[in-house]
């Protein structure tokens, strides 16, 4: 650890972000960081975005030394499938985390606000892949990226989508969340000339076979803007509608 890391470290300290013990395994080198991770800390000089967090089977204090490598390099951080006990922890540990109960997402971001470009859209078919909706909007927004949310248009009420063209036209790409048998985004993707990122989800009855059902469907559909992630991926999906969206606005 050089002198700006522990002067930075010793701030933390003083301003009770980390513990003492904290502070002394940290500046000692005998931190889990170094045991548990190898953070790619280069990846947002390649890929223009810095590496992401999965939380599920990950210890709080695993996640909290992932984010605290990334914060040490002015590196925003984004953490995915957090459970609210170890988002209370980290909440605590870490200086302006931000939780999304729904997305199951945690967020600390470095300097100033950005300012954001381009325009996803993220529509949903109903209420219930809202989870895997916020999810996407959290990781569009941590990228820097306009988020438009459209919720509940599902082919169960078809003159809703149209209702609501206005709201997505424009869109440098979308992300379309649906489960059940899957056919919003086919439907999306008629409408629109931009790249349609769909992903299934596992809500539905026996015969989705937890996703399974959605995710064939949008496989195999006609409509030729229609890419497909994997169940429940909301963060793959933004993903890849934000790099469209950066990528075509210059920032990336």
């Amino acid at each position: 650890m050089d002198s700006g890391e522990l002067l930075t470290l010793a701030g933390r300290l003083a301003a009770d972000e980390i513990s003492a013990d904290d502070f002394v395994r940290l500046a000692s080198g005998n931190a889990a960081e170094t045991d548990l991770a190898t953070v790619d800390l280069d990846r947002a000089a390649r890929c223009g975005f810095p590496e992401v967090i999965f939380g599920e089977g990950k210890s709080a204090e695993t996640i909290f030394s992932i984010a605290s490598q990334l914060l040490r390099s002015n590196q925003r951080v984004l953490a995915t499938r957090v459970d609210q006990a170890k988002a209370e922890i980290l909440c605590e540990q870490l200086h302006d985390a931000r939780y999304n109960e729904v997305a199951r997402t945690l967020r600390v971001d470095v300097g100033k606000a950005q300012e954001l470009v381009g325009h996803v859209a993220v529509i949903t078919a109903g209420t219930s892949d809202l989870p895997v909706a916020e999810e996407a909007r959290e990781t569009l927004d941590w990228m820097g990226v306009r988020a438009t949310m459209v919720h509940d248009v599902g082919v169960a009420g078809p003159h809703r989508l149209p209702e609501r063209l206005a709201e997505f036209a424009e869109a440098d790409a979308i992300v379309v969340v649906a489960g059940m048998e899957g056919a919003l985004p086919s439907v999306v993707g008629g409408y629109v000339p931009c790249p349609v990122f769909a992903v299934p989800t596992s809500v539905g009855y026996g015969a989705n076979f937890g996703g399974l059902t959605a995710l064939l469907a949008m496989l195999n559909s006609c409509a030729s803007n229609v890419a497909v992630v994997n169940i429940d991926a909301g963060f793959k999906a933004g993903t890849l509608a934000g790099l469209v969206a950066t990528r075509r606005n210059g920032s990336c």
